[in-house]
């Protein structure tokens, strides 16, 4: 496994992220420890999750089966980076209180505490706001920062889904208040099919020094080679993968993708993680496997090196939207 620092940070973390989001609802606990066993043997030492992972009235069962595995010993908690997320509302379906999401002082105290005994831990590594609150003020925010921060709960901040000028904000908002380091990752949708983030967020993560951590970098599974399982019988496209294949020009563009990579005879998953991190400005992606398998073939995107053919070949495939703000400017 090979490994960088998070953002400007002293922060060592492996170059794939372990995501678990699929943990409760599609893998189970036994099958989800083995794979955290697989990842963390492999060098993965990044984990991600969120509270409302789980989803529905199982919101927050991620965590718990994060939290059973630490339990177990053999200093995982120790050897892992682990990172959550705040913002979703946690209470039962349909028992919503006002203060029960987003990014106020009070749902941060309330969703820290909660989290932190879900995951059987007494501090989070890299705590994250998973998208912006445009009710609450970034002095509020940064301030219970602070206090969670001086408490040992938390050590870093990041944030997931903001736009460039949150960040700007953000930050800024952080360096007004002395003391406070600020936003220090950012988790972007970013991967060949959706290259939007380059015009403005990962510009805006590389001015304030933030690592970018991709998320959905196969983008629901379009990149991952589904033209192909189609006709060999395999599994079926679902979610925004089907939804795009529809589309006679994206599915086209798919084809032309898959086909360039069986020339190269490299699988298209593998070859979708390899050309993220080649991108400036990127920590990691989160890669969430739903088997062991899943997970060997992502840990194999990280040894792959694409030649500079290649890429140029990707860029004509999936065109990027250029430089900022050239390309929307001149």
């Amino acid at each position: 496994m090979k490994y960088t620092q998070l953002g400007r940070t002293g922060l060592k973390v492996s170059r794939l992220v372990l995501g678990t989001m699929n943990f409760g609802p599609q893998t189970d606990e036994a099958d989800s420890h083995a794979i955290m066993d697989a990842a963390l043997a492999s060098g993965i030492n990044y984990f991600d999750t969120a509270n409302v992972y789980g989803w529905g009235e199982n919101k927050g069962r991620t965590e718990e089966i994060i939290g059973n595995w630490f339990a177990r010993g053999g200093e995982r908690r120790d050897k892992v980076v682990l990172a959550t997320k705040v913002y979703g509302n946690m209470a039962a379906d349909g028992d919503a209180w006002p203060n029960h999401d987003k990014l106020s002082a009070l749902n941060i105290r309330r969703a820290v505490d909660a989290s932190l005994k879900r995951l059987q831990t007494d501090y989070i590594d890299v705590y994250q706001f998973h998208h912006i609150d445009r009710g609450t003020p970034f002095d509020e925010i940064w301030q219970a920062i602070d206090v969670l921060v001086q408490q040992g709960k938390i050590l870093y901040v990041g944030s997931s889904n903001f736009p460039g000028y949150k960040i700007a904000q953000a930050n800024e908002a952080a360096a007004r208040r002395g003391g406070t380091i600020g936003l220090v990752s950012e988790q972007c949708l970013y991967n060949l099919a959706e290259r939007r983030a380059e015009m403005e967020v990962i510009p805006a993560a590389q001015e304030y020094g933030l690592g970018v951590i991709p998320w959905s970098p196969l983008h629901g599974g379009l990149l991952g080679g589904v033209i192909r399982k189609e006709t060999e019988g395999g599994r079926r496209a679902s979610g925004r993968a089907a939804d795009s294949l529809a589309n006679t020009s994206i599915r086209a563009q798919i084809q032309s993708y898959e086909d360039l990579l069986d020339k190269h005879g490299i699988e298209p998953g593998e070859a979708a993680l390899a050309w993220l991190l080649t991108r400036p400005g990127v920590t990691g992606p989160i890669v969430g496997p739903r088997t062991a398998q899943q997970l060997d073939s992502a840990l194999r995107a990280v040894e792959l090196e694409l030649s500079q053919e290649l890429l140029s070949a990707l860029d004509e495939i999936f065109p990027g939207p250029g430089p900022s703000p050239e390309a929307f400017a001149w």
